[in-house]
């Protein structure tokens, strides 16, 4: 069997994440992880996805074609 880094629970129920993984995956310290129970004898410990520049991610980077009046805004909320 490979040896695979190693950490043990504190009292408080923390783990220290090893350098060599944290380094391996580029792992900064204040990002949020998902752990989740995947059997009793294993737990996942994911990286939680963010998003550099969220508001690119929701709009895009590329502008629309034409200008769009308010008022057709308007219109396409009112039709639902």
């Amino acid at each position: 069997m490979v040896d695979m880094p190693r950490s043990k629970v504190t009292s408080k129920f923390q783990i220290t994440i090893p350098k060599e993984t944290r380094e391996e995956i580029g792992l900064r310290a204040g990002e949020e992880v998902i752990v989740e129970s995947v059997s009793a004898d294993e737990i996942r410990v994911k990286r939680f996805p963010t998003v550099q520049s969220p508001l690119e991610w929701l709009i895009g980077v590329e502008t629309f074609p034409r200008p769009i009046p308010v008022e057709e805004l308007e219109e396409k909320v009112e039709e639902g």
